[in-house]
């Protein structure tokens, strides 16, 4: 899945919000959502609480694994293991962004929330890196990552144009006097180009933000 698509899919989690408005359930093609009263919790998709919020009618209650000691935990495992460690949302990297973008001040700790998440997301893509490396030396015919979130790594035949290329010509360029392709250049440059930035848009090529989604009328 390219960027955008991951970020859809993120605005659909479900999040927890506290509403300061009053209104009946409501009646989505997605679902049914409330009722909303205020100071009671309820469950809404991320791109309603993210309008609320904007609105100033709602205040985002994280989710549980966005807690520091938690992610802490995640990190180490991570970095300890070669391979992939499950994640507690396939989204977590665009669920991350967006709620830092837009509710901040409703994260405790966000500061430290970023950080960690970028030191996750990093050693993911370090040992993706050493993976795809891998897989062209060994001239597999395919091979299987599992793991994997949502934008770590997307499949050659999503990848844009010029990024296919750099992957056809790793596994195809032949050294003189060689009957064996072998990669020319490291695959790290063709991998990191568009990773996704915790603290705006994803790097040459960025994340649209959320897309034509039903209007929720509140009360005033």
């Amino acid at each position: 899945m390219d960027a955008a698509e991951v970020e859809f899919l993120a605005e659909k989690e479900l999040v927890t919000i506290i509403p300061n408005f009053s209104l009946d359930k409501i009646y989505l093609i997605g679902g049914d959502l409330g009722p909303f009263t205020p100071g009671l919790p309820v469950d809404v998709p991320l791109w309603l609480a993210i309008n609320l919020k904007q609105r100033q009618k709602c205040r985002l209650t994280p989710p549980e694994w966005m807690d520091v000691e938690k992610l802490e935990k995640i990190r180490d495992h991570e970095r300890k293991e070669e391979t992939f460690t499950p994640m507690p949302s396939p989204c977590y990297m665009e669920l991350t962004k967006l709620l830092l973008n837009h509710a901040s001040d409703n994260i405790p700790k966000a500061d430290e929330i970023r950080t960690l998440i970028k030191d996750v997301w990093d050693t993911r893509i370090a040992k993706l890196r050493v993976s795809a490396d891998s897989f062209v030396r060994q001239q597999e015919a395919h091979a299987q990552v599992g793991g994997r979130g949502g934008a770590e790594g997307p499949s050659p035949r999503q990848l844009p144009p010029r990024r296919r290329r750099c992957l056809l010509a790793e596994a195809t360029s032949r050294p003189p006097g060689s009957s064996t392709p072998q990669p020319t250049r490291s695959l790290l440059a063709c991998l990191s180009a568009g990773q996704p930035d915790l603290d705006g848009d994803q790097h040459q090529r960025g994340f649209p933000h959320t897309g034509a989604q039903p209007d929720v009328q509140t009360p005033d």
